[in-house]
């Protein structure tokens, strides 16, 4: 963990524990070691330190190309967000995030794709079942709530509101799981099971 992205953990995590009273269940499922591909629901702005302040080393994340201008442009990397092009979707960042696993890495995906407008779960993109195929890593379910009422999509005022997070139990694909997860019928179908995961918690 470098200082950069260390004085952010230590800053989110100050505020979600003192401002939000952020309450976590489950945390005796989290995978610490080896690659894990985290997924998780997408409700605020605020979920990639929320996630990521779970651990207490560095993951990776996927974050809007356009969110890297200016001071971000420079921080958001330190803080090992990956850009991705939400308008135009291309394989380079589902393949660095797949060599980023298979390099023994976490990563955190969001399988919605982008933040929620009502609160509710919305449904998983195929291109992470793609990446959990791909990578065969242990997959970490967890489902937030509370972010969204604290920090709603389109909102610039934040509430403190209680923030919870459910980890589940870590699913490892057999190497059966992996073969019929193939095509794009086979990927959508591994996506919405692990969106399923989260919507259990």
């Amino acid at each position: 963990m470098s200082w950069i992205y260390w004085c952010g953990w230590m800053l989110f995590g100050s505020l979600f524990r003192s401002l939000f009273g952020m309450k976590v269940t489950g945390r005796e499922h989290l995978v610490t070691e080896g690659p894990v591909l985290i997924v998780s629901n997408h409700q605020s702005f605020i979920d990639p330190p929320l996630i990521g302040n779970l651990y207490r080393h560095a993951i990776w994340y996927l974050a809007r190309k356009t969110l890297f201008t200016g001071f971000a442009g420079w921080l958001y990397p330190r803080w090992q967000a990956i850009p991705v092009d939400q308008d135009r979707p291309d394989m380079a960042s589902l393949k660095t995030v797949i060599k980023l696993l298979k390099e023994g890495e976490p990563v955190l995906i969001f399988p919605e794709g982008e933040r929620t407008g009502s609160g509710d779960l919305g449904e998983a993109a195929p291109g992470v079942g793609l990446v959990a195929a791909k990578a065969g890593a242990p997959i970490q379910p967890v489902r937030i709530r509370g972010a969204y009422e604290a920090l709603p999509r389109g909102s610039a005022r934040v509430k403190f509101t209680r923030i919870s997070v459910t980890i589940g139990p870590a699913i490892r694909l057999t190497p059966e799981e992996i073969k019929q997860a193939s095509g794009k019928e086979g990927y959508d179908q591994l996506a919405k099971r692990l969106m399923a995961a989260i919507a259990a918690l």
